[in-house]
């Protein structure tokens, strides 16, 4: 019987599960949105929303439990710092998942769990790339086989480090005489 199973396994073995979950929380924290797949912002809502619940509290104990789950001093400290003042009078509902729409790669349906009430920080650009889909290969294609050539020798020419010789002469110019 299965009894009491009620967690996602998301195909991973406990370690990698609890690690992912883990970076996943630390970059939540850190950036307030992250950009996922549907599945992973279900699972990761529950174990941030913990997360936040013990900065609430505030105590040694609660700082220490979460360092060992987030492994990012920097994170635990924004999580403490911050974020636990900023939901100290909210009940839970910490996050919200919106849902972005299918991955182009496989059609994964994709989310974005963010933080509320930090609607001012700028949007991930992976969800900016995701509603804007447009082909590489049509992006590549509006310069011609020589332009593009030309354009990358511009390039390489204008990037280089020029040097001066003891005549006054810079070493760019001789270059490109003796090409």
């Amino acid at each position: 019987m299965r009894h009491l199973s009620d967690k996602i396994h998301l195909g991973r073995t406990r370690e990698h599960r609890y690690a992912m979950l883990g970076n996943m929380t630390a970059s939540l924290v850190m950036h307030k949105r992250i950009v996922t797949t549907l599945a992973k912002a279900k699972y990761a809502r529950r174990f941030a929303e913990r997360m936040i619940t013990f900065a609430r509290k505030g105590d040694l104990s609660a700082r220490r439990h979460v360092a060992s789950l987030l492994n990012d001093k920097t994170a635990v400290k924004t999580l403490f710092d911050q974020l636990g003042q900023h939901f100290k009078h909210r009940n839970g509902g910490y996050t919200r998942i919106i849902r972005l729409g299918p991955r182009v790669g496989d059609a994964a349906p994709m989310a974005l769990l963010e933080l509320v009430g930090f609607d001012d920080v700028p949007a991930a650009p992976a969800a900016e790339a995701l509603k804007v889909s447009k082909s590489r290969l049509k992006a590549g294609s509006k310069k011609s086989g020589k332009a593009a050539s030309a354009s990358k020798n511009q390039a390489s020419v204008v990037a280089a480090p020029v040097e001066e010789t003891s005549s006054g002469e810079a070493t760019r110019e001789n270059e490109s005489k003796n090409k």
